[in-house]
């Protein structure tokens, strides 16, 4: 179960001449800080199995994390399944209140009436339908204008069911505000084949999909944190299916600063 209980569009129409697709194969947060030239973006989507408009945001979030497709950005992605639509005939296995509460959080701060699915989220920054590609490729681009401080995830080991890594982070000017140090625990992928609700017959796969948010720390005021980290997993776990996460919030869920990701299965490359 999880731990951890102003809105400005970055898209810059000048941007969108110079973003250029990219292939995959780049290298991703959770190398060491200034040896990539890609700024890292967190793109969040809201979404539930429930909810027959949300199939084609959660290939799109695929898409964005396997292809990698705007230059200079390293998109780290994850899935927060809410708890409203499980009403509707189909529990989904992955939902919860906690991501819910995230959602209606950013709904505060971006002025909307109500949470609605598909979500995107991008660097707590911007918000949009999250099945339009077109606006997330530019607010992603948009993102990389924004510098981001250095993050780092060492390489994750499990030792007798217990996930061990080390997150570190430098804000430079961290000012009157201390970002909050935020570690996701998330599934690589999942698949369900959904037997009742609005996409009742249908399979459907997700990617990085978060099961545990934990604040481990904030940014002091010195601008530097360095922590080791020691998360127990449950026994559905399986060390090739884990992708770890850190991201730097403005507390109050503000603005996401920086972000990193790591995989198990990484480890000794």
């Amino acid at each position: 179960m999880p731990r951890l209980s102003s809105s400005h569009q970055v898209v810059f129409g000048a941007l969108l001449l110079a973003v250029i697709f990219a292939g995959p194969g780049i290298a991703r947060g959770g190398s060491e800080p200034g040896t990539s030239s890609r700024s890292p973006v967190l793109v969040e989507l809201f979404t539930s199995e429930g909810c027959s408009s949300c199939p084609p945001a959660d290939r799109l979030l695929q898409k964005l994390d396997e292809s990698q497709p705007v230059q200079n950005a390293d998109t780290i992605v994850l899935s927060e399944h809410v708890d409203y639509w499980n009403h509707d005939g189909w529990r989904d296995p992955y939902s919860n209140a906690f991501f819910t509460q995230r959602q209606q959080l950013y709904a505060a701060r971006f002025g909307l009436n109500d949470v609605y699915t598909p979500q995107m989220v991008v660097n707590g920054r911007t918000q949009f339908v999250g099945n339009d590609s077109r606006r997330a490729t530019e607010a992603i681009a948009g993102s990389t204008m924004v510098p981001s401080p250095p993050m780092h995830i060492s390489p994750v080991t499990v030792e007798n069911g217990v996930l061990k890594f080390r997150v570190d982070a430098n804000v430079l000017a961290p000012g009157g505000q201390q970002p909050e140090v935020l570690v996701v625990l998330a599934y690589e992928g999942a698949t369900s084949h959904v037997t009742a609700g609005e996409n009742s017959g249908r399979e459907l796969t997700h990617v990085a999909v978060a099961h545990e948010f934990t604040k481990i720390g904030v940014i002091p005021r010195a601008g530097t944190f360095s922590k080791d980290v020691q998360l127990k997993l449950g026994k559905e776990w399986h060390p090739g299916n884990i992708r770890v996460v850190a991201f730097l919030q403005e507390p109050g869920q503000g603005a996401v600063l920086g972000a990193a990701m790591q995989r198990v299965a990484e480890v000794g490359k």
